[in-house]
């Protein structure tokens, strides 16, 4: 039946004939089931965090359901699941993300489930969090507010300052 010397033979190549025929197996498979959706989405949450670098200078918004590590400057508001800001980075505009920290400087308001403050972060704005870490030396100016939600519509809603009025 089996020959133990063909088995083991390092110059066979049954295995390297066999590894195109999977992709093409798995492709005719693909719509037959849903189980050939699952490991792509499991592979989607391995994919590591997008690094925005410290030459780089973004003036827009940023959008994702994913991790960004900014480096930095950005000149608009983020939007992510995990925001790392650096200690080179600035950021001026709304931040909003499920966990936040802040290495660097955030110019606007944070938002987050958990917020956390290095001993490196200024942050000049208003913190709207679930959670929050401020370790000693982080230098902050504006108002802190615990929000059960604070991701939600109501947060959004929150009134921002209003401009002062011009002298005549």
């Amino acid at each position: 039946m089996f020959s133990k010397s063909k088995i083991n033979e390092p110059t066979a190549k049954p295995a390297d004939t066999a590894k195109p025929v999977l992709p093409e197996a798995a492709k005719a498979a693909a719509p037959a089931g849903m189980d050939a959706k699952a490991p792509a989405a499991a592979a989607r949450p391995k994919v590591g965090a997008s690094v925005l670098s410290a030459d780089l200078h973004v003036k827009g918004n940023l959008k994702t359901t994913g991790d960004i590590q900014v480096e930095g400057t950005i000149e608009g508001d983020i939007r992510a699941h995990l925001l790392t800001v650096g200690e080179t980075a600035t950021v001026k505009g709304e931040v909003v993300a499920d966990d936040v920290v802040v290495n660097g400087r955030v110019v606007g308001r944070v938002r987050g489930l958990k917020v956390r403050l290095t001993s490196t972060a200024r942050v000049e704005g208003d913190i709207i969090h679930k959670t929050i870490a401020i370790e000693s030396g982080a230098h902050f100016e504006g108002s802190v507010q615990r929000q059960d939600d604070p991701l939600g519509a109501a947060a959004k809603r929150a009134p921002k300052p209003a401009p002062a009025p011009a002298g005549k």
